[in-house]
């Protein structure tokens, strides 16, 4: 394994310090809207007396600084490097819960939380370099071609019919609706935080990119759907404990750290049977 980039040390230690902020984020917002649902309707209701609640608010400006460094993290680094690095704010998830909420996180969020820092361990040093961009037009190419048009019809397509066919139906009972859009959606968000970054960058070191009608898109796209996403993350958290939370998250990036694993060691030593 070669040594990391100076950009991707530069983002490994940004991702670092946006898990610490959102993880945080989490435990404050949900200690608001426990407070906002015991004197008006709950947000899992589609009540929003949330936003009158000031530790809801400590919780959103926590997270948003969270995600500005996320944000900046994307523009050194690769995604494949900074997305697992989400993980980590699971473990901050699990302590505050304790000590805000005064919860206890059983043993499997224990583990969870364990397998979450060794998969993102063993992808953070097998993260690769990544290319260089020049214009924030090269996204743009990329994110035009065929195949990743296609995917992005298929998630804009499903999002709708999950808010509008699913929410009113199931939204109360099948939080699996509130995951959902919000990570259909997520995975849209990637693309275009990782082109506002890039363009954030670019335009810093004297190459300006907001003079392209694409910086433009990729911003109000990544705005849209961070909204979208706050809002049933907030219906989805407000019905479950700091601790379900963060062992449901932790169960989910399990599988995925059991993915890449699989994966990366498939063709490590070459005798196995074919």
């Amino acid at each position: 394994m070669g040594r990391m980039s100076s950009d991707n040390i530069t983002g490994l230690l940004l991702a670092m310090l946006s898990s610490i902020f959102i993880g945080s984020s989490f435990i404050v917002k949900k200690k608001g809207l426990k407070k906002a649902g015991a004197t008006g309707t709950r947000a899992g209701s589609g009540g929003h007396s949330y936003l009158l609640e000031p530790w809801w608010w400590a919780g959103m400006i926590t997270m948003i600084v969270g995600e500005v460094a996320n944000f900046a993290a994307y523009a050194y680094a690769p995604a494949i490097l900074v997305t697992p690095l989400g993980a980590l704010s699971i473990i901050f998830s699990a302590v505050l819960a304790h000590f805000i909420l005064k919860e206890t996180l059983h043993i499997f969020g224990v583990v969870g939380c364990v397998l979450c820092l060794v998969g993102s361990v063993t992808i953070v040093l097998h993260a690769p370099k990544e290319r260089k961009i020049e214009s924030v037009k090269e996204v743009w190419e990329l994110a035009t071609q065929p195949g990743f048009i296609v995917y992005a019809c298929i998630v804009l397509a499903l999002v709708p019919v999950l808010i509008f066919r699913y929410v009113p139906r199931y939204g109360q009972t099948h939080m699996i609706v509130y995951i959902g859009i919000c990570s259909l959606m997520g995975s849209l968000t990637v693309m275009g935080v990782k082109a506002v970054g890039i363009a954030l960058k670019l335009t810093f070191s004297g190459l300006n990119q907001f003079t392209y009608f694409q910086t433009w898109f990729f911003t109000v796209f990544v705005v849209f759907c961070c909204l979208l996403q706050v809002n049933y993350l907030n219906k989805d958290w407000d019905n479950q404990s700091g601790s379900q939370i963060s062992t449901e998250l932790s169960g989910f990036v399990t599988i995925l750290c059991g993915v890449f694993l699989l994966h990366k060691t498939k063709d490590m030593g070459g005798t196995g049977a074919s």
